[in-house]
């Protein structure tokens, strides 16, 4: 075992020691609905709208499985962050450049059968690019593993105190072919429609 997963052992398992997760749900009032969706086991990409940087805390609320964010390679400019995310489990992608280094890992991390967070928006900021991008599409079809649509319900109004409300839909199941451009955006668009039809009315 490399220190790396060492230590994200350790971080991971010890917010749940300290009792940090059960703290976020109880401080804002946390509703899981339909999380019985996620596995218990094997591969599973989780794609979600991001309206906060918080939102990967609590995305991890709605299953006890380790999540493997991807996350935008800026947030690594500061060693102390980098080594946080790092511990977390988390791993560097720079977007809009078809990293291959980050699919590659990726990749790696769902042939081991670990259950991948995504958020293809790639950012939190409400004045930032809406587009989703295909990554997490990518992903599915060279793979063959399902998407499972999460909404995020009022992460950016935490100063409320909720309640957040973390909603799962039917996992899209996707079967393995070559993740063409035309495909990718096929299956990116059925995503993003899953998940904006979770939005509480």
């Amino acid at each position: 075992m490399t220190p790396t997963s060492v230590d994200r052992t350790l971080l991971w398992d010890l917010s749940d020691r300290l009792g940090l997760r059960a703290a976020l749900n109880r401080i804002y009032r946390v509703q899981v609905r339909g999380g019985e969706r996620i596995p218990a086991s094997g591969p599973c990409i989780l794609v979600a709208n991001h309206e906060s940087v918080v939102d990967p805390w609590f995305l991890a609320l709605a299953t006890k499985r380790r999540i493997r964010y991807m996350a935008k390679a800026e947030l690594w400019g500061n060693p102390i962050m980098a080594r946080i995310f790092d511990s977390w489990g988390a791993f560097p992608v720079e977007r809009g450049t078809g990293d291959t280094a980050a699919i590659g890992r990726a990749g790696e991390l769902l042939e081991a059968g670990e259950l991948l967070g995504v958020f293809p928006r790639g950012t939190s900021k409400p004045d930032g690019n809406r587009i989703w991008h295909r990554g997490a599409a990518r992903l599915a079809l060279a793979y063959g593993v399902p998407l499972l649509p999460v909404r995020l319900e009022a992460t950016r109004a935490l100063h409320r105190r909720g309640p957040v409300v973390i909603l799962v839909g039917e996992p899209i199941e996707v079967e393995r072919t070559r993740p063409t451009i035309a495909a990718a955006k096929s299956l990116t668009s059925q995503a993003e429609a899953a998940v904006e039809a979770l939005a509480i009315p």
